[in-house]
């Protein structure tokens, strides 16, 4: 594998968290208006894309493979519970 293919294979391995991180902070500022005026978006999908991250990085380690459906499980609820942290508790600011 050469270099290329290897970083081609670390972008489609982080693609989903990153998508889902865009997605659910769009969505939770679109939904959250109000509550969520003095939190910027990048703030909210940083947080919910490091813990997609690394929830995407534990399923590999754990389970051998990527793209398992628990894998994909926890990076919903580790973006969450980052979106929650971020836009609600002590990392709001």
């Amino acid at each position: 594998m050469g270099p290329i293919d290897a970083l081609w294979h670390l972008v489609n391995l982080f693609l989903p968290a990153a998508m889902l991180a865009a997605l659910a902070s769009a969505l939770a500022k679109v939904i959250w208006r109000s509550e969520l005026k003095s939190v910027a978006w990048w703030r909210l999908c940083k947080a919910a894309a490091l813990a997609a991250g690394a929830a995407t990085v534990a399923g590999l380690l754990l389970l051998g493979q990527d793209g398992k459906m628990v894998t994909y499980a926890a990076m919903v609820l580790a973006s969450a519970a980052a979106l929650a942290w971020a836009g609600f508790g002590p990392g709001r600011r």
